[in-house]
């Protein structure tokens, strides 16, 4: 960490916070702000820490959005990001060589493959210089982020959670969200597809406790590792080898037989009873909602090591952008090559971070038949952590650049109808919250690789529009049309919802001549003018088997929160919001300087 620190500060990629700001709110509200800012601020790293609550001051620093960047993730690498992808295409496409220095050269390429593999030392690492044990175990010594204001506690947000199969032969590193819920126990968020509850499965029937040991900070790239989207019984440390060209070198915990990196700051060492559940949550997530409670297993901690002099590493969670916009960038660009290996005709691929990843993907791709691109979408929703997107829309190769989101929305726009929709039903995230239940919802597919021909509507300004409109749906409170120079303008209407939305559809369809795409929200909390948030907002909020209507050449989304209207039974989570009195008292110490622009336009 502390060359991590030094290698930012040289880089001018470091703000050093030496204000006395608290691990309750504050210091998680400032680096939420900062991930806001232009190119994503800077790392943050607050040197007086202190807990109000109990009075507590703590010695190390807290570490924040050191990924937060484009050029911090390169600097963290070490080298770029297209060097790791094209190193990886490489290896796939590894054929017997012909010729002696043909044979030669890839002797030489195959021996440093050895580097990849990771060390297991003897001995202790510097992660072991200071033990604490038995009645000394105490998480409350760890400068541990209550980030929200109803968040059900403290928790580890960037966790590196070493696990392993119950024989042994398989070991796993991931990142879940880690509870505190009291001086020795720890919730883990394993969700029901993640390999770490697979092997909890297996302990589960054998009826053992399971080993858990979880490491904070050292090299940053333990911690994206512990991200990567490796298949199953696949070490993660392995992708760290191939990007520094070195092992991690590892040592055995003391009181698990797991093995974590020698250099991280803290160890927090326990065993899992698999018969034993507690609620966990709710807590502000990723997806810029709280989650909401759920029972979860729970580690009691064997043992908490760390370094002499260790820094606490943390990230925020909430709506974006977010520090994993860049960890997400890294990671699409790393693994595009193994994504090509189950579609090879794919040609590109992004996730729009304030559609927070999994709700929605654009891809290019070359179609070479009818109802190839439907044939891409079930090879997404089959594969690993891909089977989580909930809405894919396909583009031919004439498509342009995906990240240039304008140009992408006319060229879907000009060629879309109805018919290019495809609907049916998957697995969700555990987070997702508007499918009518947990883990199984609508997904929603777009074959924009056909250019269908259709004729634009008749445009209306929107103060007509809008008064048609209220004549029909008394309801509406507001009205704006988007991408009106395209074939099917979006037209967005708020509403002070008092019936189901398939109503507000049924009742425009009279004015279908107008009207091409119409997306219905909530009039709290959404700017219609803002098409960011309107994003964000649509794609959490919808299940396409539900909230998606057609009549002709009209399709309606209904992108409300959800109630018994709806036939809704679940509770819908609250939005992630900042506390007022916390910014303001950030402000008041002069440590808090993102524009009211900036934080009107994220909806902090």
């Amino acid at each position: 960490m502390k060359r991590t620190i030094e290698l930012l500060r040289q880089n001018e990629e470091l703000r050093v916070i030496k204000e006395e700001l608290d691990i309750y709110l504050e210091i998680p509200h400032l680096a939420y702000a900062e991930v806001k800012k232009k190119d994503g601020g800077k790392a943050l790293l607050f040197t007086n820490v202190v807990d109000k609550k109990s009075g507590k001051k703590f010695q190390e620093s807290i570490f924040m959005n050191v990924f937060g960047s484009y050029r911090r993730c390169e600097l963290l690498f070490g080298r770029s990001i297209e060097s790791v992808a094209d190193e990886i295409t490489k290896l796939l496409h590894m054929k017997p060589p012909e010729g002696f220095f043909n044979k030669l050269s890839m002797a030489s390429e195959l021996f440093a493959l050895k580097n990849i593999f990771p060390k297991k030392l003897k001995g202790s690492g510097a992660c072991q210089q200071v033990k604490y044990l038995d009645k000394d175990i105490d998480l409350y010594t760890l400068p541990v982020l209550t980030t929200w204001e109803q968040d059900g506690g403290p928790f580890i947000t960037m966790g590196q959670v070493y696990t392993q199969s119950l024989d042994g032969e398989m070991v796993n590193l991931g990142m879940y969200r880690l509870q505190v819920y009291d001086k020795n126990h720890l919730g883990m968020h394993w969700q029901i597809h993640k390999d770490s509850s697979h092997f909890f499965d297996q302990y589960q029937k054998a009826g053992k406790k399971m080993p858990v040991s979880v490491a904070i900070g050292g090299d940053p790239l333990y911690t994206w590792c512990a991200t990567a989207p490796l298949p199953y019984g696949v070490n993660e440390l392995l992708m760290y080898g191939l990007i520094k060209k070195e092992s991690a070198k590892l040592v055995k915990s003391l009181t698990t037989p797991l093995y974590i990196p020698q250099d991280v700051d803290y160890v927090i060492e326990g065993w899992v009873d698999t018969h034993d559940m507690k609620i966990e949550g709710p807590f502000g997530d990723h997806t810029g909602y709280y989650t909401l409670k759920e029972s979860y297993p729970v580690m009691e901690v064997s043992a908490i090591t760390t370094k002499k002099e260790p820094v606490f590493l943390a990230t925020v969670v909430g709506k974006p952008p977010l520090e994993d916009k860049y960890m997400g960038w890294a990671t699409g660009k790393i693994f595009f090559p193994l994504l090509k290996t189950t579609a090879p005709d794919l040609l590109d691929y992004h996730m729009p971070e304030n559609a927070g990843f999994h709700n929605l993907i654009l891809a290019k791709m070359k179609p070479l038949y009818k109802g190839h691109a439907k044939q891409f979408m079930h090879a997404f929703w089959g594969a690993g952590q891909m089977s989580f997107v909930k809405h894919a829309i396909f583009l031919d190769e004439n498509a342009p650049t995906l990240e240039n989101y304008e140009a992408v929305a006319t060229y879907i726009l000009d060629r879309f109808s109805p018919n290019s929709l495809f609907i049916t039903e998957g697995i969700l995230d555990a987070l997702d919250h508007s499918s009518p239940e947990t883990l199984v919802g609508g997904k929603l597919g777009i074959d924009a690789t056909l250019a269908n021909k259709v004729e634009a509507p008749q445009l209306l300004g929107d103060e007509e529009l809008f008064a048609r409109v209220k004549e029909i749906v008394p309801d509406a409170v507001a009205l704006h049309q988007f991408m009106r120079r395209t074939k099917n303008p979006i037209t967005v209407i708020s509403v002070n919802k008092t019936e189901n939305a398939k109503n507000y559809f049924d009742a425009l369809i009279t004015l279908s001549m107008h009207i091409r795409v119409v997306v219905f929200v909530d009039e709290a909390k959404n700017d219609i003018f803002n098409p960011y948030m309107l994003i964000w907002r649509v794609t959490n909020n919808i299940d396409a088997m539900r909230d998606i209507f057609i009549s002709g050449l009209m399709v309606g989304i209904d992108a409300t929160n959800k109630n018994l209207l709806d036939g809704f039974s679940r509770e819908w989570p609250d939005d992630v919001e900042c506390t007022e009195s916390v910014v303001d008292a950030l402000k008041q110490k002069g440590v808090w300087d993102l524009s009211d622009k900036m934080y009107e336009k994220f909806q902090l």
